[in-house]
């Protein structure tokens, strides 16, 4: 993954200020030439600075409104198969690897406390999985932001 610059920070936070402006838009707001601002953009995609767009997209609007947070503990040498296994299961959104008790940190949603127990049923029947404890996400305090690290990076803060 290539370095954010301070003027790809300032383009990144433009474009998150107003996801759908033009190219043509950003450049007169940055004071940067058009293809500079085309090229830029290019770059960040290609070199997977930007999260894909379906990031965006909350799991509450598609029916699934309770989310959990499942460590898992991993039979010694089965990370890989494990992992696999969780990456075919839809609900599963994101999966960390963590030091130290627990070997995985899984970001789940369901419909409801009935799907949740068939989703951890599912985990349970993943071979190399041999514990797991859920804790439910209540509230959101702070949504997933960058724009911190953005106005930093760009000289703003």
């Amino acid at each position: 993954m290539a370095d954010v610059d301070a003027t790809d920070a300032r383009l990144l936070l433009a474009l998150g200020e107003d996801p759908r402006a033009s190219v043509m838009a950003l450049s007169q707001r940055l004071g940067l030439a058009r293809n500079t601002v085309q090229a830029r953009l290019t770059r960040l995609e290609s070199n997977g600075v930007l999260a894909p767009f379906d990031r965006r997209v909350r799991p509450e609007a598609l029916g699934y409104r309770l989310g959990a947070y499942v460590t898992v503990q991993v039979v010694q040498r089965s990370l890989a198969e494990v992992s696999r296994g969780l990456a075919d299961i839809p609900e599963v959104l994101e999966v960390t690897g963590l030091s130290g008790v627990a070997d995985l940190l899984v970001h789940v949603v369901a419909r409801d406390a009935d799907d949740l127990w068939r989703i951890s049923e599912q985990l349970l029947a993943i071979p190399g999985v041999q514990r797991i404890d859920t804790a439910l996400a209540l509230r959101r305090f702070v949504d997933h932001r960058m724009g911190p690290l953005l106005e930093s990076a760009a000289g703003e803060a």
